[in-house]
């Protein structure tokens, strides 16, 4: 007989297990001007590292990447408008996509006021 493991205690106890975390999903159009180029994606991909949660971005044709990954996140080439996919489960993964959705609702490549 196979012996218990501890996902099998914690369901027992009434807890729950990373796995067992509902997986949450967001989808948003891309607002800047010109897509997810360098530097709206550099920002994005370091605030979905500093979530510290596994977060999946997936473009409309499907292709997905760590959204923590600057150099994934470009391959996607997503456009502006286009409508992308967020992925992420585990505690603090709600508020860590409506976070990324802020980002990809921020249009970067309007005019900044001069400093």
């Amino acid at each position: 007989m196979p012996q218990p493991t501890d996902a099998d205690d914690a369901a027992r106890a009434g807890g729950s297990t990373p796995d067992a975390a509902p997986l949450l999903e967001r989808r948003v159009a891309i607002a800047s001007a010109i897509g997810l180029h360098a530097r709206p994606a550099s920002v994005f991909a370091a605030a979905a590292a500093d979530t510290g949660i596994a977060i999946t971005l997936i473009n409309a044709a499907g292709k997905s990447v760590n959204a923590a990954s600057i150099l994934g996140v470009l391959s996607l080439g997503v456009a502006h408008g286009e409508v992308v996919t967020l992925r992420a489960k585990g505690t603090g993964a709600d508020a860590a996509l409506d976070t990324l959705v802020a980002v990809l609702r921020t249009d970067f490549d309007l005019p900044q006021p001069p400093r």
